[in-house]
């Protein structure tokens, strides 16, 4: 019996004692852990217990069962693709680091209001009018998904004839139709990491036991006045985010 004297309930020490296992090296990516018959053996506890720690070590994203096979350490792989959120300019023209991501489905715009959280960002009170764009984008080369939604508050459409007709026009024209308006567009960008809601992780295809990466953008106009909000979901198994920062614009993320 392997000398278990950790704090926690008796299944949070055999689940400690594998996750030191894992990280210390012991059980490689891949590879299978012992039987149930050879924990119970092991640790000297029950066959509960020692589903109970699998089952924990399942939902923190280590272990994978296959059923029938056994528990394998899952292996992590690094990101299949790198996600610039660096904003270009080029003339008239502006790109975003998605700009060459296929949409996997038309667009779609609704109305909706200014939540306790989107409020704050967009310099507006719960409850005010917004437009919203939903798109779900794929990247041509890995298959990776993301969500992309655009919110517009209806101040900012107003300005704007044609943001008002076309909610949908993508984020690169909008900054040109909020440039030619006379706006001197600067970005801020939020990065949190939390875990998917059910129809985000069938939607991005997430695997269990894993964090979606979730980046909020505000456009700012002029006096620093936000104009719009763009929320980016993905998965952090999938993807990573870039960034191109220079010493001479400290709060904003762009290259103009």
């Amino acid at each position: 019996m392997g000398e278990i004297q950790r704090p926690g309930a008796l299944y949070q020490q055999v689940a400690a004692e594998i996750r030191s296992g894992i990280t210390a090296g012991e059980y490689k990516p891949g590879a299978l852990l012992p039987s149930e018959a050879q924990l119970i053996d092991r640790y000297g506890v029950s066959r509960p217990t020692v589903r109970k720690a699998i089952d924990a070590l399942r939902a923190e994203g280590l272990v994978e069962v296959i059923h029938g096979k056994g528990s394998y350490v899952r292996a992590v792989p690094a990101p299949a693709v790198n996600i610039e959120r660096t904003i270009t300019r080029t003339g008239t023209t502006f790109r975003t680091g998605h700009q060459d991501w296929q949409q996997a489905e038309a667009p779609t715009i609704y109305r909706t209001t200014t939540t306790a959280t989107t409020g704050p960002l967009l310099g507006l009170g719960e409850g005010e009018a917004l437009f919203a764009v939903d798109r779900l984008l794929s990247d041509p080369h890995t298959g990776t998904r993301a969500l992309h939604r655009v919110l517009i508050p209806f101040a900012t459409a107003d300005q704007v004839e044609e943001l008002a007709k076309a909610p949908d026009t993508a984020p690169g024209q909008i900054y040109a139709l909020l440039t030619e308006a006379g706006h001197t567009l600067t970005w801020d960008e939020t990065v949190s990491a939390r875990m998917p809601l059910p129809d985000e992780r069938d939607v991005l295809q997430v695997p269990d036991a894993t964090p979606i990466l979730l980046a909020c953008r505000v456009t700012l106009g002029t006096d620093r006045r936000p104009l719009l909000l763009e929320e980016l979901r993905t998965g952090a198994d999938r993807a990573q985010l870039a960034y191109h920062l220079t010493a001479d614009s400290p709060r904003a993320l762009h290259t103009v």
